[in-house]
């Protein structure tokens, strides 16, 4: 590195601090410029003076990085790094970082957020109420859905990773028993059993995918997997979008062949208006937020700052591209 203070550029750091957050550590380590968006062609103006390159979306192609001359390090923020060329970056000896956790607690608590307003609809009752339902009914209560108990119904998670671990512990705190499919998985907990795919989806009344994004698990829940699944279950996803065939599963809630579906990600995000998911029945979406909280983020930029440290001290921590 030189040994004056490098130039650091974020290229897209709205996302990670709306305003909430500050960064005064990163301006420490050198002369940082923080952008909120960067589109693809103003990547290489602002870039082309930088030592060191931060990124959450903003994708680093291979000729992108050919064409940023001062460029030494990439530091994604966020644990998925596919929007960098990592080999790209490892022909030119550039290390590319990722904060390999940070949201673990924050997208567990997502799954049974989406779980739980299917089971107990508690907006749809508040809005009742604020309409003057209650105030209106003839007796004491009542319920506009059917009310759902999850203690003795089955969880079965796909991928049993920190965060699908995670989530198992939150459903046997519920009192739910956890079925799970992951080829990697050494040890699991005592409550949890292992199964395959197939029977995975025929047993299980909620279905929670915490699987990478591989050639392997693209389009893993398609036609035929739903087709497995009880007309009363139902799919979370707060992992990665194209795990999922979004044709499919819209077809298979608007025949109502399963309950619902709550996806905090999509195959394309934003969506385009045409997405059959946007219009289908049961379908509850969020805005790829299970990541997002206050406390969450606050990991992910102390992380991403320690990762810029640890590189400009010679010692690179949560290098994804090894030998660069």
């Amino acid at each position: 590195m030189p040994t004056d203070r490098p130039h650091i550029v974020v290229l897209d750091g709205y996302t990670l601090s709306p305003g909430d957050l500050g960064w005064q550590e990163l301006e420490t380590l050198g002369h940082c410029t923080v952008y909120d968006r960067t589109r693809s062609d103003e990547i290489e103006p602002r870039a082309c003076d930088a030592d060191v390159v931060l990124t959450n979306k903003t994708p680093l192609s291979a000729e992108m990085i050919e064409r940023l001359p001062r460029l030494r390090y990439i530091g994604v923020l966020a644990t998925g790094y596919n929007i960098v060329d990592v080999q790209a970056a490892r022909k030119r000896n550039i290390p590319v970082t990722n904060v390999p956790t940070y949201g673990t607690q924050s997208v567990a608590q997502m799954v049974f957020a989406h779980v739980l307003n299917f089971t107990q609809h508690v907006a749809d009752h508040a809005q009742s109420v604020r309409d003057g339902d209650w105030a209106a009914n003839d007796d004491w209560c009542y319920w506009k859905h059917p009310l759902l108990e999850l203690a003795g119904l089955t969880m079965g998670i796909i991928g049993l990773g920190r965060i699908g671990r995670a989530t198992a512990r939150l459903a046997n705190a519920f009192e739910m028993q956890v079925l799970a499919h992951d080829a990697f998985a050494s040890q699991p907990p005592s409550y949890v059993t292992m199964t395959d795919l197939d029977a995975l989806f025929r047993e299980s009344d909620v279905i929670s995918l915490h699987c990478p994004l591989t050639p392997e698990t693209e389009r893993l829940v398609n036609a035929k997997r739903l087709a497995l699944m009880k007309p009363s279950a139902y799919l979370v996803n707060t992992s990665r979008g194209p795990l999922i065939d979004e044709s499919a599963l819209a077809d298979a809630l608007n025949e109502q062949r399963i309950a619902g579906a709550g996806l905090d990600v999509l195959a394309v995000e934003p969506p385009s208006g045409d997405n059959p998911l946007l219009g289908a029945r049961n379908c509850q979406l969020t805005p790829h937020i299970a990541w997002a909280t206050r406390a969450a983020r606050a990991r992910l930029m102390q992380t991403a700052v320690a990762n810029v440290a640890c590189f400009l001290d010679g010692q690179p921590q949560n290098v994804v591209n090894q030998g660069a």
